[in-house]
C-alpha cells in the first residue's frame, strides 16, 4: 500500500512540475504554447536599453536587439540551448557581446532553464538575463502591442 501511494504521489509531483503547456498541429506535430509573442517581449526590452531590433547581419541571420554593447537573443525557457548558439553567432558577426534573455512565462517553473543559461555564461564568457510578463506592463492580460497573440480574437 505504501509502494502504491509513493508512486501515485511522485506521479502526482511530476505532472505539475512540467512548466510547459503543449497544443498540436494538425497534422499532429507537438508545440509549446505561449500567451505573448516572443517580438512583444523583445519589443519591450529593445526600446527599454535603446537597442536596434531585427538587426540584419552581412549572412542575412536576424540579432534580436543589437544595443551598442550586446547582440541580444531572446527566447522563450523551453529553447534555452538553442539560444546560446544564436547568441554565440550573433557576437561572431557584429562583434559585440553575446547576451541571452530567456523569457520566464512562469518563473518559479522555469528558473531552472535559466540557471543553465546563467551557469554556462559564466564558462562562456557571454551574458545572461531572464525577463518575466511584468516588462510587458499587463492591462487585464494584454500587453500594449497590437500585433501579439494576446490582443488577437480567438474564432
Amino acid at each position: 500500500m505504501r509502494t502504491i501511494f509513493l508512486i501515485l504521489t511522485i506521479t502526482f509531483f511530476s505532472l505539475r512540475a512540467c512548466a510547459f503547456e503543449y497544443g498540436y498541429t494538425s497534422d499532429g506535430t507537438k508545440y509549446v504554447k505561449h500567451k505573448h509573442n516572443e517580438s512583444s517581449y523583445q519589443h519591450a526590452w529593445c526600446m527599454a536599453n535603446g537597442g536596434i531590433e531585427e538587426y540584419q547581419n552581412k549572412d542575412f541571420t536576424r540579432v534580436d536587439c543589437l544595443t551598442s554593447t550586446h547582440a541580444v537573443e531572446f527566447d522563450f525557457s523551453n529553447k534555452w540551448a538553442e539560444s546560446i548558439g544564436q547568441a554565440l553567432h550573433y557576437q561572431y558577426m557584429t562583434g559585440k557581446k553575446a547576451k541571452v534573455v530567456l523569457i520566464l512565462e512562469e518563473p518559479q517553473k522555469e528558473m531552472v532553464y535559466f540557471n543553465r543559461v546563467k551557469n554556462l555564461s559564466e564558462i562562456y564568457n557571454f551574458d545572461a538575463e531572464c525577463i518575466t510578463p511584468k516588462i510587458l506592463c499587463l492591462k487585464n492580460g494584454k500587453c500594449p502591442y497590437l500585433d501579439c497573440k494576446c490582443n488577437k480574437q480567438k474564432h
